[in-house]
């Protein structure tokens, strides 16, 4: 009796325990992990390609990389690092889920499934400020996280403020002390938009001045293409309404640009750039050619001096935006790898890309395991 009342003592114990290590482990609790490192020197790496890692990175002031996972946000160094290295510092926030992630200079502004948006010194990693916010989705960055960093849903930032959608509610709050600006009611679809360089939050039903609010009148008639933006469909330089006509974007009333109507066209470093005709060409203010460059390819974007254009054997190529004349010109490949891939998601700073490559011709489902290229499937290159 004595050892059947021992053994069920000890089921009793063990039991007991099991449970205390799994509400330790499954409680609700927040992980800051922050760092005393001196802020990176930026270093600028010479054209070409620097290694391949398996995570998106959002690219810090070309000096840190801030990737997501389902239940942390967490940054690494050096940019142009060849592998993901040890953590500088990281939030993990159990059991949100994270939205998504957008960032303004050094600030890194994440957004979580409870609605919170919380924003961390990118230097640091100390909590700079935290917000309740509009309830968020789940996150849907799947392998590497691209979707969360690159363009993380119903989150933007434009003019000093950043934008949170959902349902038919938009809210604006202070980029620098996440203060709440204005919150507004809106028509549905109006969850994925984007953001302009002169400070309007855009989406398929109606525009907002993001500063206040308020429905800019006599907006063209959406949907609309966004063109020229920086990472997370904010910042954008033109778009296309939805008649096709092209507008420039460098002020809160968009202006007509008939030069973006062509829809192979886009703005890059402040010049319209259309690939049309087996020619990349750049245009002028007025509508006039400012150079042409024979050679076929889909412009990735602009950065201070170059255009960035992608050819289709796979090669970057970096031409002067003042002359269209090549500057570089290197294969977007890791050693030996083939071809066998179309681009994703990607991310153009002012001195590196990151791109997801796709397996081409593979399945449209990202939760395959041949939906991406290889397990390091994202590419990092130097401008």
């Amino acid at each position: 009796m004595t050892r059947v009342l021992l053994r069920a003592s000890a089921a009793v114990l063990l039991l007991l325990a099991t449970l205390l290590v799994g509400w330790r482990i499954l409680k609700p609790a927040e992980v800051l992990a922050t760092s005393d490192e001196p802020y990176p020197l930026l270093v600028v790496s010479a054209p070409g390609v620097l290694g391949r890692i398996n995570l998106a990175p959002l690219i810090i002031e070309d000096r840190l990389r801030v990737y997501a996972a389902k239940h942390q946000i967490r940054a690494d160094e050096p940019v142009y690092g060849n592998s993901v290295y040890t953590t500088r510092w990281s939030l993990r926030r159990w059991p949100e889920q994270l939205s998504g992630v957008v960032a303004s200079g050094a600030t890194v502004i994440s957004r979580w499934s409870d609605g919170e948006l919380v924003a961390v010194d990118g230097r640091t990693g100390k909590i700079v400020w935290r917000q309740e916010s509009l309830a968020a989705p789940d996150y849907a960055g799947y392998r590497t996280g691209a979707a969360t960093v690159w363009d993380p849903p119903g989150l933007r930032i434009a003019a000093g403020a950043v934008v949170v959608a959902e349902g038919q509610t938009l809210a604006g709050y202070d980029l620098s002390t996440g203060a709440e600006r204005w919150r507004t009611t809106v028509a549905a679809g109006c969850t994925d938009g984007f953001t302009t360089i002169g400070g309007v939050y855009v989406c398929a039903t109606g525009a907002y001045d993001v500063t206040t609010g308020q429905a800019v009148p006599n907006w063209p008639v959406g949907p609309f293409t966004a063109v020229g933006c920086s990472v997370a469909n904010s910042g954008c330089a033109g778009f296309r309404d939805a008649a096709g006509r092209g507008w420039s974007t460098a002020s809160s009333s968009p202006r007509p640009t008939f030069t973006l109507d062509r829809s192979d066209s886009t703005v890059a470093d402040g010049l319209v750039v259309s690939t049309a005709n087996g020619a990349v060409t750049a245009f002028r203010e007025d509508g006039t050619a400012l150079w042409s460059r024979p050679g076929e390819g889909r412009v990735l974007g602009g950065v201070p001096g170059r255009v960035l254009v992608f050819t289709p054997d796979h090669h970057l190529v970096g031409l002067a935006t003042a002359d269209g004349h090549e500057l570089f010109r290197f294969r977007l490949a890791y050693k030996k790898e083939d071809d066998l891939w179309d681009l994703g998601g990607l991310m153009v700073s002012d001195h590196y890309l990151a791109i997801e490559r796709r397996r081409k011709d593979g399945p449209d489902d990202p939760e395959s395991p041949i939906y991406y290229y290889n397990t390091d499937t994202v590419l990092l290159a130097g401008l």
